[in-house]
């Protein structure tokens, strides 16, 4: 239903732009990935989070985490076009929608970003910024790591982790004492079962 949506609202948004006006000619596609420190969103069409590889292995590195699961996400997540304009649009529709390639919602930004590297930084900044999107992201990914109990069942840590950035630390930590995922969840985690091999792939030495 999620992708059903996007296609529609994009459909309406490159017909008329997003204020109601012609819509703008397709920047040309860019030729190279955006390194890690720049704040620069690149200038492509090419919606495959593999572009963003070297920024995320650099941030994964920066949080302590895995990139693959990093690079995961980022294909889980990559079921809406990652778009400023058409973010901001839905977003109007949709106050409560999530910013960014890495899909992050305000309360889970505002509270990741105390006390790192990019405090200063706004929720409002993720669309146009996919390497501080990631960089939200793998320090996320960071603390719920750190909710984890020391003992869980049923599931792997980086599924577990997947179930966090998904559904929240709550949900987490019940399917760690070993309650079944429910369909969502469940879907979930088949997505980044399907996308594991190639985000290790896009984030190979």
């Amino acid at each position: 239903m999620k992708v059903v949506r996007w296609v529609l609202v994009s459909a309406a948004l490159l017909v008329a732009g997003c204020d109601g006006t012609p819509p703008k000619a397709a920047p040309p596609p860019a030729t190279t990935s955006t390194p890690a420190s720049s704040s620069a969103a690149p200038t492509s069409t090419n919606q495959d989070p593999a572009r963003f590889a070297k920024q995320v292995v650099a941030r994964a590195r920066e949080a302590g985490v895995e990139a693959q699961l990093v690079m995961a996400i980022l294909y889980n997540e990559s079921y809406k076009p990652h778009d400023p304009d058409l973010e901001r649009a839905w977003q109007k529709m949709k106050p409560d929608a999530a910013f960014g390639i890495a899909n992050m919602h305000k309360a889970a930004y505002d509270e990741t970003k105390k006390g790192r590297p990019f405090a200063n930084r706004e929720w409002q900044e993720l669309p146009d910024d996919p390497d501080l999107a990631i960089q939200a992201a793998a320090w996320y990914l960071h603390d719920l790591a750190a909710q984890l109990p020391s003992a869980h069942q049923g599931q792997s840590t980086t599924d577990l982790l997947a179930v966090g950035y998904n559904a929240g630390p709550g949900t987490m930590k019940t399917i760690a004492r070993g309650t079944k995922p429910g369909p969502q969840v469940q879907t979930y985690l088949d997505t980044l079962h399907g996308n594991w091999a190639k985000a290790g792939q896009a984030v190979a030495p």
